[in-house]
């Protein structure tokens, strides 16, 4: 055995090993067909210094095989502590891996303490794998880091911009780093905030990309293009029921797995904690090594999911449909044309691009979510129910799509009933009821475990009762197909690193542009729904008409030359009628506009989506709405009534901003129940028991005494009907009281009443208070959506 710590020594013809620990390099020439690489001298041949902790006293067995050498991991019977990884996918005591000239494996997944092994052959030197480690210097010149072909180091993927983050030099010698960028910079877990100072073995991570600083050269130790998951000892309680039950299992990069069992198995619950979308009781998910849920704002970029709820506006086309997602999801520099036209290519979906999503099939919408996802071509795939409703050869052509994504090197997980086309997968996972794994392996060993041959649903009904299930989990647990694909494989990962990424939601797409994104596609959304938008604008103008049927010759809203004890209360009554009417629109116009896309805001929200601008959109585009709305129902007002003649103000104004402000404020009450119901049935209940607090006390119908006028106060009724009587002067259409020959007086149908006092003062506490209580309707509404955050 040669070994040297430093240069090769070139006469050699023999194979060797190089190994790279943070800046050590050493060299360890093979020579027999068999050997043993580790810390502990007393069992191994290849010694590894006793100061590289990662390595394991027993971390890998060589056994020449050919020309070349084949490695497995630990001692070729029991697993290392950190194993080997090749792309991340971890070589196996069983099988090994045939190593060729130039080949790359890592010890460990942590970028911090990792080290990298690398193979030579003299002797097949044409034979080569991808070129090692790329680094560029830091020293002396300032660095550029992006998409831009001309940085100092390109890096390629949707999610990064052009100019990412420079790296630059202080008057110290120290290296310090700017973010420019969309989607963000994180150094040792951690977002930059503008700019950071980069320390000796500082870890970064630019999209899917991890660079690790070392001495004053910036390496790429991972370009992201491999993920693998694994679930190590998962439980889950939720009120004293177990959902998932002691599961472990590793997905290495590039499979395509599916989750399988009978209805409340859990297979969704597992989906969800695999994703990290989910808060276990007990266990780990580890991305790559590292803990999932804590890093998750590191991954959120790189990890696409189709819930089994459509994702996509039913009103949009095709192409509007990815184009938003995309201006939503990617830098601003980057050609969203020619992402959007890659992705219909990459779902088969180019001959619909001009298609609105109504108009599509089950599968064809399925195909455009999954295009949703694919524009920051993630690496890592879910899929809740992606084939549910479809017809067998839609099924299968589902299966066969995310089949072509899985070989393009994405991992992709998809939860199903449906297994007729399941052995197109390389891994099932079976669970039974309570969450317990019942198997997990490629689908012909699945049949095999179970003792079926061809039809997966032998499986369901073996699994129908309780017993049964724990007896095929612990069976499973024990048997070789268990070691094989379980245990053999996981990768707890570094179990010791304090460094978490800070999970708060943040979008790197400033406010206003996102607003803008968002209402100008809110705005498409609306205005193509052509019903409804009519019976929007029309409803209320075409109610408050009819009234001049029922009025006749009557002028409600002047004032009387002689005393009319009836004329205030059939003003009041007209005036009900326009609160009302702005009121119906005003809430029907918003009660679905939250609950309708809950699935699609989730989804976004997850990525990047801002909570103000996605709120601010609908209030700017509901607000425009309101002013359409109030501009014709002031032209049927003013055409069709005898307008009067306030002192404090205009009648045409005041009628506008009355009116405008009470449809905004019905509008704001709207989206706040619309945050609250589960679904669209739900909003569409909600009208009636919304509008009748607001007609009884409004104090039209019913005098408003004791505790129902402190409830009136709650009511935007009330304070709508107090600014427009303010305006008409209610109270001086009130006649003086009668006296009979006795003294007495005669009872009024009406009394004055400070409600309606024409004054300043009283026409702005009306006008005040319906703006509090849009604001505080905005407001318990932002703060039921921020709820809805999983971090």
């Amino acid at each position: 055995m040669n070994t040297k710590i430093g240069n090769k020594n070139l006469l050699s013809t023999n194979q060797y090993l190089e190994f790279k620990n943070q800046g050590k390099v050493l060299h360890i020439e093979l020579s027999k067909p068999q050997h043993i690489i580790g810390r502990d001298r007393n069992s191994v041949d290849l010694v590894i210094p006793e100061d590289w902790q990662v390595v394991g006293r027993c971390q890998a067995v060589l056994r020449k095989e050919g020309e070349d050498y084949r490695i497995y991991d630990g001692d070729g019977t029991h697993p290392s502590t950190n194993g080997l990884y090749i792309n991340h996918s971890r070589i196996t005591t069983d099988t090994g891996y045939l190593l060729k000239n130039g080949c790359e494996i890592y010890i460990g997944q942590n970028p911090q303490n990792q080290v990298l092994l690398k193979y030579y052959n003299p002797a097949n030197p044409a034979i080569a794998t991808k070129p090692g480690l790329q680094s560029i210097s830091l020293k002396n010149r300032s660095v550029l880091i992006g998409r831009d072909i001309n940085a100092t180091l390109p890096l390629d993927a949707p999610t990064i911009s052009r100019h990412h983050a420079t790296i630059d030099t202080d008057t110290r010698g120290r290296y310090i780093l700017r973010d420019h960028s969309t989607n963000g910079v994180f150094v040792n877990g951690q977002r930059v905030n503008s700019t950071t100072l980069l320390s000796p073995g500082a870890t970064i991570r630019i999209g899917p990309y991890t660079l690790i600083v070392r001495g004053d050269e910036l390496q790429i130790l991972d370009q992201g293009d491999r993920i693998r998951l694994d679930a190590c000892n998962v439980v889950l309680e939720t009120k004293g029921k177990r959902r998932l039950d002691d599961v472990s299992l590793a997905i290495e990069p590039g499979q395509f797995v599916a989750l399988v069992g009978g209805s409340g198995a859990g297979k969704s619950t597992l989906m969800r904690s695999l994703l990290g979308t989910e808060q276990i009781t007990k266990g780990v998910i580890y991305l790559n090594g590292e803990d999932l849920r804590k890093n998750f704002n590191i991954y959120r970029t790189q990890i696409g999911y189709v819930p089994q709820d459509d994702i996509i506006h039913r009103e949009l086309t095709v192409a509007e449909v990815l184009t938003y997602a995309a201006k939503l999801r990617l830098p601003p520099d980057i050609d969203v044309a020619k992402v959007v036209e890659k992705t219909l290519e990459d779902v088969e979906m180019s001959h619909r691009r001009n298609a609105r999503v109504s108009e599509l099939s089950g599968g064809q919408r399925k195909r455009v979510s999954i295009g949703v996802e694919l524009l920051a071509d993630p690496k890592l795939f879910f899929l809740d129910e992606p084939t549910s409703g479809l017809d067998p050869g839609l099924d299968k052509k589902m299966m066969q799509l995310l089949r072509k994504l899985a070989d393009q090197g994405r991992t992709v997980i998809l939860v199903t009933h449906a297994t007729a086309n399941i052995k197109l997968c390389d891994r099932v996972v079976f669970l039974g009821q309570g969450g317990r794994l019942c198997y997990f392996g490629p689908p012909d060993a699945c049949l095999r475990f179970f003792g079926v041959k061809e039809d997966f649903a032998d499986i369901y009904n073996q699994l129908e009762k309780p017993e049964t299930v724990i007896d095929q989990a612990q069976k499973f647990h024990s048997s070789d197909d268990y070691r094989r694909y379980v245990a053999n494989h996981l990768s707890p990962g570094n179990q010791t690193s304090q460094i978490h990424a800070n999970n708060k939601q943040g979008s790197g797409i400033s406010f206003t542009k996102q607003l803008g994104i968002l209402a100008q596609r809110y705005f498409q959304i609306q205005q193509r729904d052509r019903i409804n938008l009519a019976l929007a604008l029309l409803t209320a103008p075409i109610g408050i008409s009819l009234i001049t049927i029922a009025l006749k010759d009557i002028h409600p809203l002047i004032l009387p030359a002689k005393p009319d004890a009836t004329l205030a209360p059939l003003a009041l009554r007209v005036l009900f009628v326009f609160t009302c009417a702005a009121l119906w629109v005003g809430l029907s116009s918003s009660l679905q506009e939250i609950v309708k896309e809950a699935a699609i805001y989730l989804r976004e929200r997850l990525v990047n989506l801002s909570l103000f601008a996605y709120l601010g959109s609908k209030l700017t585009i509901l607000s425009g709405l309101a002013l359409l709305q109030t501009l014709l129902i002031s032209l049927v007002v003013l055409i069709l009534f005898k307008s009067p003649e306030p002192k404090l103000i205009s009648w045409q104004l005041g009628l506008s901003i009355t009116t405008f402000l009470t449809l905004l404020t019905s509008m704001s009450l709207g989206l706040l129940i619309s945050a609250i119901v589960k679904n669209s049935s739900q909003a569409n209940s909600a009208l009636p028991l919304l509008l009748i607090p607001q007609i009884i006390f409004s104090g039209v119908l019913f005098k408003m005494e004791g505790i129902a006028s402190k409830i009136s106060w709650l009511m935007l009724s009330r304070w709508s009907i107090g600014a427009y009587g303010t305006l008409v002067n209610i109270n001086a259409m009130v006649p003086a009281p009668m006296k009979l020959p006795d003294g007495s007086t005669v009872a009024r149908p009406f009394d004055p009443t400070p409600v309606y006092d024409a004054t300043w003062a009283n026409l702005g506490l009306n006008w005040g208070l319906l703006c509090l209580h849009t604001a505080i309707y905005l407001t318990v509404t932002l703060w039921l959506q921020k709820r809805k955050d999983i971090f």
